[in-house]
């Protein structure tokens, strides 16, 4: 039997649908009000709908150890894919304790149980930096004294929670994935850019950072459980493009016009800080903040030569990856 979590966000839908199409025996874990429109979407973009019913659903919350614990009886595997992600300033700690404390509690019942592997899900926010510009790969610094997003660091401690159960004999991967792109729900996540597009966004920014296809990410994910490899960390990366450059693609793709306005570093500052006021007038989530204009500035490469030397995978391109997304969007 195997467990896994997060089996209603995208990448741990792009999961469930492999190891469904696979035949394997699966728990995946939701909560009471979880919304399944993500792995609907996922399994109807995959090509069979009907693999949705091979999934045993139980009710958990990452935060009650006990419902975890019950949940996992009997488990061999165990993939850990569930993270809440924001950039929210206002859900830092929420996100602290769903992701770092929620990973404990994972791995402490994978301890309690004694499964035979554990592939914790984690991202190239938890890795270390490089000064230059050289590609960022697994074994790059982490530089404390750099400014780290509220969520980079939720995942870097929710690594370190991996790494000690590792320490205390728990076979384990982790896997670090950039920016993944996938099926998922129109409004949220990055599946989000998509949305934007399609109502003619007009700004755009020249930062560059890591890309990689869900169906990539999953793919990956059963791999490294299926061979010899524990106790490793891989970053799963497709392309290292701009962010320009992607919203070209999907506007291509959506036959929308091109994002045309650049953003510069003072029309951003002055962005986010619009929004936060709007925000804290309204009581609104912000749609932009400091974090997400800094990231969209920042140039960042990432080296996927680990992963390819241990499973000689190719990636898919992205620009079939959005042409992939985007078609099936546009039938909705």
């Amino acid at each position: 039997m195997i467990f896994v979590t997060g089996g209603t966000g995208m990448v741990g839908a792009h999961l469930l649908y492999y190891l469904a199409q696979n035949q394997e025996q699966i728990i995946a874990i939701k909560r009471v009000n979880s919304q399944m429109t993500i792995i609907e979407n996922v399994f109807k973009a995959l090509g069979n709908a009907k693999l949705l019913s091979k999934i045993i659903w139980k009710e958990a919350d990452l935060l009650d150890y006990q419902s975890l614990n019950d949940a996992m009886q009997g488990c061999r595997w165990v993939y850990h894919s569930a993270a809440l992600v924001s950039f929210n300033p206002r859900m830092k700690q929420k996100m602290l304790a769903n992701n770092v404390q929620g990973t404990a509690n994972v791995v402490n019942a994978a301890l309690a149980h004694g499964v035979e592997k554990f592939c914790h899900v984690s991202s190239i926010a938890a890795l270390g930096d490089t000064l230059n510009q050289l590609p960022i790969d697994e074994d790059s610094m982490r530089i404390n004294n750099l400014k780290h997003s509220n969520y980079s660091q939720s995942k870097y401690l929710s690594e370190l929670e991996v790494w000690r159960g590792i320490n205390e004999g728990l076979k384990a991967v982790i896997v670090n994935p950039s920016v993944i792109l996938g099926v998922a729900d129109w409004k949220t996540g990055s599946s989000a850019m998509f949305a934007q597009v399609q109502k003619s966004m007009k700004f755009y920014t020249k930062g560059i950072t890591g890309f990689v296809d869900a169906r990539d990410v999953a793919q990956c994910m059963l791999k490294l459980m299926q061979s010899k490899v524990e106790n490793e960390r891989f970053v799963l990366n497709s392309e290292n493009l701009s962010y320009q450059t992607i919203f070209n693609e999907i506007a291509d793709n959506l036959k929308k016009a091109r994002p045309k306005y650049y953003v510069s570093p003072i029309l951003g500052g002055l962005a986010w800080r619009l929004e936060a006021l709007r925000s804290f007038l309204f009581k609104t989530s912000p749609l932009i903040t400091k974090e997400t204009i800094q990231a969209s500035k920042n140039i960042k490469n990432y080296s996927n030569m680990k992963i390819k030397h241990f499973l000689e995978h190719d990636f898919i391109k992205i620009n079939e990856t959005i042409r992939f997304i985007s078609n099936f969007f546009i039938k909705l």
